[in-house]
């Protein structure tokens, strides 16, 4: 059990605080912002400080830190405010909820959170610093490396490689054996059949309309 600060006070916030109340050991007690955001010193009902002078109230020797920031500037802000806590000698927790299924080789680093739903097989790793929303199925052997949001409802098959940096989109479809290059953004829907380049942004095609009403139809 620890006592956590967490960083930020907007939804994913709120949603932190909630999951880590409702489904984990640890006790929030505190949020942090950077100074310039500090509009209010209440969130609710926990106090609200500066994330420059945090230690001062909430020194890492006593409490613990989770980051649980979106995927703003493709994942780049909240590894900055990770590797910042981390400077300030806080241990940052990972939480992966207890309706997650999971084995027990799973290998995963810290800051990472991980909602209800997602199927985790054997043999996978996941890095520091990763969000996995909720319903994915992540395949066996994959490795998702540090940095990453994977939104709801995608499914990464066996043996893919995940490098740091990456956006999924929800409902996006990686086929297996594939490597996801560093800093790719997979859109909603997308479906990925071959290796990534860096920094690639692949966009699925939407619903075609069809030139005829659904009462014409022959077979549905």
């Amino acid at each position: 059990m620890a006592k956590v600060v967490i960083f930020g006070v907007g939804q994913l916030a709120e949603v932190a605080h909630f999951y880590l109340t409702h489904d984990s050991p640890h006790e929030v007690v505190a949020f942090t912002v950077d100074r310039d955001y500090l509009e209010r010193d209440v969130c609710l009902g926990l106090p609200v400080v500066a994330f420059e002078s945090v230690q001062e109230t909430y020194p890492p020797r006593d409490f613990a830190m989770f980051v649980p920031v979106s995927y703003q500037q493709v994942n780049r802000l909240r590894a900055a405010k990770y590797h910042e806590a981390k400077a300030k000698g806080y241990q940052l927790l990972s939480f992966v909820s207890s309706r997650a299924t999971t084995w027990p080789d799973l290998r995963i680093g810290d800051n990472c959170f991980i909602f209800e739903n997602n199927v985790i097989q054997p043999f996978v790793q996941i890095g520091s610093n990763v969000i996995l929303w909720s319903g994915n199925h992540i395949g066996h052997h994959t490795e998702i490396q540090d940095h990453c949001f994977l939104a709801s409802h995608i499914v990464i098959s066996g043996s893919v490689i995940v490098e740091p940096y990456c956006f999924f989109g929800v409902n996006a479809t990686i086929r297996d054996g594939i490597r996801i290059a560093r800093e790719s953004v997979i859109g909603a829907g997308a479906l990925i059949l071959k290796d990534t380049v860096e920094r690639g942004v692949y966009i699925g095609q939407g619903a075609t309309l069809l030139g005829k009403p659904s009462n014409e139809l022959k077979r549905l």
